[in-house]
């Protein structure tokens, strides 16, 4: 972002800065050209016009000549909204720690319910991490259910729910977590929606992610019986009340997470459809992982991460994401 002492570290400084059409057109180029040289997304030109009054770029190729805006292959693409109001949404989602509802976000900038819930779901997109970094040195493994609690629902969808224990109907995530090992002195965690807790799903998923040779630590669940083959495995006794081993060895740090997930599930989301879980999913792990930044940098961070991602409502609604 530009370093000028006018840059936006507030919400309130974000939402004076970029309530110029101009400045949001200018920062669009310097996220999408950060080399400053502005190529066609057509047929790679770069000689390039800018039509001012209209905050639009015309390719200069003869056989193109081509019109396009910023927003052309970004999550912002085909949107008839301004980036005005995008990049306050951008700004509320990535760094309200307990997330931002629909509701809130519509009335915060004047849109409409409907169109705040897909704002936010292709802010998501492009919040999911891009690349994967093995992860290595300490690691804590653990799974937690999200779902309704039988006591709150209705004597009939009671019935029809659980048959079972009470983690019958709901949905499992699975997440794994690297102790404070990276440069910035933080933790970092990654985390999806997995069909269920057996050994067949869990221990591919650490060996897929988890490097040879460390230290993981589990809960007692049988399913992680037999990752002692390529790491240092040990596990903590919930079930007999022990959290706690050695000093060191527990699962306390992923549980931590999961309390920051189920807080911005049940106090701002509420009510979430297990299609699109993964997408809350990764909204709160970009937050955690991203915590050691400013809101600034969470912000450009969330803004590099807009290109090339794209949502049509309808891949949303078919869950076809």
């Amino acid at each position: 972002m530009d370093t000028q002492n006018n840059t936006p570290k507030t919400l309130l400084e974000a939402v004076r800065y970029f309530s110029d059409l101009d400045v949001c057109h200018r920062y669009m180029i310097s996220i999408r050209w950060p080399d400053g040289q502005i190529t066609c997304p057509m047929c790679g030109c770069n000689r390039i016009g800018n039509i001012a009054s209209r905050r639009m770029l015309q390719c200069k190729d003869k056989d193109c000549r081509k019109q396009f805006s910023t927003k052309v292959g970004t999550v912002f693409e085909d949107s008839p909204l301004g980036l005005d109001k995008w990049f306050v949404a951008v700004w509320c989602i990535t760094n309200a720690k307990n997330g931002i509802s629909s509701h809130e976000l519509g009335r915060a900038i004047g849109v409409s319910q409907k169109s705040a819930w897909h704002m936010l779901h292709r802010i998501r997109a492009a919040m999911k991490a891009k690349t994967f970094k093995t992860i290595e040195g300490t690691v804590e493994s653990d799974e937690t259910f999200i779902g309704g609690k039988a006591k709150n629902m209705h004597a009939n969808v009671r019935r029809e729910k659980i048959n079972g224990r009470g983690t019958v109907g709901k949905v499992v995530v699975h997440g794994i977590l690297e102790r404070a090992m990276n440069p910035n002195g933080t933790s970092r965690v990654t985390a999806s929606v997995v069909p269920n807790q057996k050994a067949k799903t869990l221990q591919p998923r650490i060996r897929d992610r988890v490097a040879s040779g460390s230290r993981v630590f589990t809960d007692s669940l049988s399913s992680y019986e037999g990752l002692s083959d390529v790491y240092a495995h040990d596990t903590v006794e919930h079930a007999a009340g022990q959290y706690v081993k050695d000093s060191d060895v527990h699962t306390n740090c992923m549980e931590n997470f999961w309390t920051l997930l189920k807080r911005s599930l049940k106090g701002t989301y509420v009510s979430v459809e297990p299609e699109h879980l993964e997408s809350y999913c990764d909204e709160q792990v970009f937050r955690f992982n991203e915590r050691y930044r400013n809101d600034a940098g969470r912000f450009e961070l969330a803004m590099k991460s807009v290109i090339g991602v794209q949502l049509t409502w309808k891949d949303l609604v078919d869950g076809n994401r």
